[in-house]
């Protein structure tokens, strides 16, 4: 699993289930917190970005989801507060993002704890990287 050993960043993956959805083609990921993606994935234990790969989103993360990039930028629409708020390190990264929001998160980063549902976007500038495999 991608972890910059750099930084310290704690990690509290979901206690409770909870629906993801990614607005940008309508699907909705079940989130089961007693079966989360493996090592097999990018990002911390729980992120959005490893729910989205494993359900065959393929979207850009470039360096691995270690937080050393902003490919893996996403706007969360609901759910934002379930998760820590965004580290030093993260909020760095979304400096070179572009089209930033209030609702700008790193995918890496952004592990919501199951409280309510979730609801993500690909921002357009990114979107020629969603496809599913289906």
């Amino acid at each position: 699993m991608g972890r910059n050993p750099y930084i310290e960043q704690e990690n509290n993956p979901p206690t409770k289930a909870y629906q993801l959805k990614l607005r940008n083609t309508g699907k909705v990921i079940q989130v089961d917190p007693k079966n989360l993606p493996d090592e097999d994935y990018d990002g911390l234990e729980g992120s959005v970005l490893a729910l989205l790969l494993r359900a065959g989103i393929d979207l850009n993360h470039s360096c691995g989801g270690v937080v050393g990039c902003s490919t893996c930028h996403i706007y969360v629409h609901q759910g934002l507060e379930t998760s820590p708020e965004a580290i030093e390190e993260e909020e760095d990264q979304l400096d070179f993002a572009p089209a930033i929001q209030e609702n700008s998160r790193l995918a890496c980063c952004f592990v919501p704890n199951g409280d309510e549902h979730v609801e993500v976007e690909i921002p357009i500038w990114n979107r020629n990287a969603v496809s599913e495999d289906h």
